[in-house]
């Protein structure tokens, strides 16, 4: 039932020996026991057939999906399912064995393969069911978090920037950035009533608590940290961007919302690029933040950043037709601004093969289709250039002659 439980609760498919591993802990113990890790073929044999390890990735999975359809469906088959995974994650996390290893990612983690699965999906897990137990031990995890393995593992596997991240130095990611990255509201409450808690606290990306509660969307954190005394919520990251930049780019409308109404907020803010939200939200597709943003008056919807794109740029190049359509019906865009190499956001979807925002910004009065960028060459030149024919349909009846010709 225990592997039935994990199997069926897991955030992503199990590698085999993971699920080993995860039956193996002694949820409070200090330290593992290989010894109690059952082997899957023991598994296999209990569970009856209901489970197979799959040939080519290893993992586990049920039998049939209807199957996962009804041990879900019945949680009362399994005693707290999510807050025993929590549980069991911590135990592992907060082991001797784990504790001891290096920070760096590049030391042997062999013998710890339920190391990533842990350190990732501890919160998510939690999150859903937050027992005394889960609480106790993810305190206990944060005692000295930011020295901790998990932290690199953590934003290794779904931190924002991580390919800037130096992993060899400290990560100075703490656990009131880790609760808010994982939008456990009460035990973020309870962090930031610690004696010494600065709730502006950076780590290693500049990031603080708030810029990863707007980063995954967690609404109650933001709230709770936004109500903190001494909080600076424009407060830019090693890239410039404030917590707003990433809720606008990531789609987390309620999360904008909130940032928003806090006047201490700067919703035109520019990052290190020039990059203000509302260039995030369009160059990102999110067409729901882009109208919030555009009903603020303080946003300027045609701000170039430092290479001349304009939030409409951003939309044309990556092919988000809405965003594209709400920029073209406001008055104070001008849908052919060039950037600085003298390209239009018609060049970006010309370039890219965008078909539905080329017919769009050539039906607009004032685009014209067969401008010349700095190096003298049309939207046409550059959908040849690209292969793209269904563009280059579009555009070769409205080019001049003698950029046919060319």
């Amino acid at each position: 039932m225990a592997a039935l439980m994990w199997i069926s609760h897991a955030e992503r498919p199990l590698k085999a020996d993971e699920l080993c591993h995860a039956l193996g802990v002694e949820i409070g113990s200090p330290n593992l026991n290989t010894d109690y890790n059952p082997s899957i073929d023991t598994l296999l044999a209990c569970c009856q057939g209901l489970f197979v390890v799959g040939k080519e990735a290893s993992t586990v999975q049920l039998i049939h999906f209807t199957l996962q359809e009804y041990l879900r469906a019945y949680p009362d088959l399994f005693r707290a399912a999510h807050s025993t995974i929590a549980e069991t994650c911590l135990s592992y996390l907060n082991s001797e064995q784990v504790r001891a290893l290096s920070t760096s990612l590049s030391s042997n983690l062999h013998d710890l393969s339920f190391l990533e699965y842990s350190s990732v999906y501890w919160g998510v897990h939690a999150n859903r069911d937050l027992s005394a137990c889960t609480r106790q031990l993810a305190l206990t995890l944060f005692d000295g978090y930011e020295h901790h393995i998990s932290t690199k593992t953590l934003l290794k596997t779904h931190g924002m920037h991580w390919y800037a991240v130096d992993f060899d130095k400290p990560s100075m990611f703490n656990g009131l950035h880790c609760a808010s990255f994982f939008g456990i509201v009460e035990i973020v409450a309870y962090l930031v009533k610690m004696e010494g808690c600065d709730i502006n606290q950076v780590d290693s990306m500049g990031n603080t608590p708030l810029h990863w509660a707007a980063w995954n969307g967690h609404e109650g954190v933001v709230r709770m940290l936004l109500r903190q005394d001494g909080i600076s919520p424009d407060k830019p990251d090693n890239c410039g961007r404030i917590p707003l930049h990433y809720a606008s780019g990531r789609g987390r409308e309620g999360v904008v919302k909130i940032l928003l109404g806090r006047g201490a907020v700067n919703p035109n803010k520019p990052d290190s690029r020039g990059q203000t939200p509302l260039y995030c939200a369009a160059w990102a597709g999110q067409a729901g933040v882009v109208k919030i943003l555009l009903g603020h008056d303080d946003v300027n919807p045609d701000k170039p950043d430092v290479y001349g794109q304009t939030p409409l740029f951003g939309a044309a190049s990556n092919g988000h037709e809405r965003v594209v359509g709400v920029l073209l019906g406001r008055d104070d865009v001008d849908p052919d601004k060039p950037n600085k190499n003298g390209q239009t956001p018609l060049f970006a979807a010309a370039w890219d093969g965008h078909e539905g925002v080329v017919k769009s910004l050539i039906t607009h009065d004032d685009v014209n289709p067969g401008k010349l960028d700095k190096s003298g060459r049309t939207p046409l030149w550059w959908a040849v250039k690209s292969g793209h024919a269904g563009v280059v349909a579009l555009l070769q009846p409205l080019a001049p002659a003698a950029s046919r010709a060319s």
